[in-house]
């Protein structure tokens, strides 16, 4: 276990010295309606920064006296924090950049309780409504820039990943800061951190001093996935679906890192969304790469693809292997197509205000055993509609392995029961197994134990 400081007191920057009374008591209010806990559990992740642990339930469990309050005084608001990791401080300072995280914490949850929630500006109930809260909730962070050509880069993969595929990474992102794309993932160590590092060093080489790195996140996966100490902009989500959307909504380009059962949720969110009717025109490039020691994993998911989907689904996913110009090249020509439609189409550069998410992909999926078992993982269906269905048997996989909430629901109840077509089930089964032999399901984890059981059934 981490070192802890008995107790700190620090004062944030910038606009959040001046939060009000109310704001203030809301971080602090320990009831089920007040902020205390999910502010407590992602202030401690944004502390634990570096952790080799991915269980958030465990990151809860270590620092139990872990506390964090806020407090109006005469110069502005005073964080006191008790029992903090030693390693956030450098003789008794906090970090700078984790100081800057910690503030956006603050404020995206202040904002999306006070504004999105409990306002009646936004109604949640349809799917106009959810985007128009996601670009409320980017605008307040700050992530919306009005006079830069569409530049940005989205990049997902595993947070546990073999280093010569980490190394890969940092190879992409010194490509892509080549030529002045800046990165988007979602925040966190592995393929989230290693295409922002390697883009520094191509930010750097072309004297290009407004590089952005963005990191997207939200309450249920920080603690299992820590932002990084490169990201600059950060933004906190009220949901998974929400920080999925605003990825789609905020990037011009989409890169694919090996990973694991989150990887595969993310992919089967992106053809959810891409295989729509609607978005047939909209260009978005997508490229799945890695080095060769990646290969494997890409093999896997595009079979299943391919069975549970079909070929048009595998058409929407370029795979570039062991290829890190090619892929920077290929992201590049794409965007400049995206920047031409967007101009052509009077759209913002900023945000994707074309492309339609329909209203099943925007509401919360709760992993519970019932949900589960409810899902309809069968053909007759088209396949924008199967891909969301799938994604949510992901999404629970994701939330039984590193959730808090999720592996309370497997040690009470067992593992999550997945029912669906045999064929599909079959290759879910296999592709499942493969991540399990390629030691991509869970950090730190000699013998997995699934939280799910692939149920065959006609």
């Amino acid at each position: 276990m981490n070192n802890i400081l008995k107790k700190v007191l620090i004062r944030p920057a910038g606009a959040l010295q001046i939060l009000s009374y109310k704001e203030a008591q809301q971080l602090c209010d320990q009831t089920e309606a007040g902020l205390n806990e999910v502010f407590r559990r992602c202030s401690l992740a944004v502390l634990n920064t570096g952790t080799k642990e991915d269980n958030s339930l465990a990151l809860l469990e270590a620092h139990p006296d872990f506390q964090i309050q806020v407090h109006i005084k005469g110069r502005g608001l005073q964080i006191e924090i008790d029992n903090a990791p030693e390693n956030a401080f450098v003789n008794g300072e906090m970090i700078a950049g984790l100081q800057e995280h910690l503030s956006a914490v603050i404020r995206d949850l202040i904002y999306a309780q006070n504004e999105i929630i409990d306002s009646q500006e936004f109604d949640l109930c349809t799917s106009f409504g959810i985007t128009n809260a996601i670009f409320h909730i980017a605008r307040n962070a700050n992530l919306m820039k009005t006079d830069l050509d569409p530049n940005t880069v989205i990049c997902w993969g595993g947070h546990s990943i073999p280093l010569e595929e980490y190394k890969y990474t940092k190879q992409i992102g010194y490509h892509l800061g080549l030529r002045r794309l800046d990165i988007c993932t979602g925040c966190g160590p592995g393929a989230m951190k290693g295409p922002m590092k390697g883009a520094v060093l191509g930010h750097g080489k072309q004297r290009y001093r407004c590089g952005r790195f963005i990191g997207l996140t939200e309450p249920g996966i920080i603690a299992a996935e820590a932002p990084n100490a490169i990201v600059t902009e950060l933004a906190i989500l009220p949901d998974i679906e929400k920080r999925l959307e605003a990825f789609m909504r905020l990037g011009h380009g989409i890169i694919v890192f090996p990973g694991g059962a989150g990887t595969m949720e993310e992919i089967l969110y992106l053809l959810s969304v891409l295989l729509h009717p609607q978005n047939n025109n909209i260009p978005f490039p997508v490229v799945l790469t890695g080095p060769e020691s990646g290969r494997a994993y890409f093999e896997a998911v595009i079979d299943f693809v391919d069975q549970a989907l079909g070929k048009e689904a595998v058409r929407k996913l370029n795979v570039l292997i062991n290829k890190p110009e090619e892929v920077a090249d290929f992201i590049e020509d794409g965007i400049a197509d995206v920047k031409a439609f967007r101009k052509a189409t009077s759209d913002a550069y900023y945000f994707n205000w074309n492309l339609h998410i329909p209203y099943e992909l925007q509401q919360p999926f709760v992993p519970t055993h019932d949900n589960i078992a409810a899902l309809n993982l069968h053909q007759d269906q088209p396949a924008h509609q199967l891909a969301g269905q799938l994604r949510n048997v992901f999404s629970a996989i994701v939330a039984g392995n590193v959730k808090s909430d999720g592996i309370a629901q497997i040690e009470q109840h067992g593992p999550f029961q997945v029912h669906g077509d045999p064929e599909i089930m079959k290759r879910m089964d296999t592709l499942l197994k493969s991540f399990v032999a390629q030691r991509r399901m869970k950090l730190g984890t000699e013998h997995y134990e699934p939280c799910y059981n692939i149920v065959q059934s006609g």
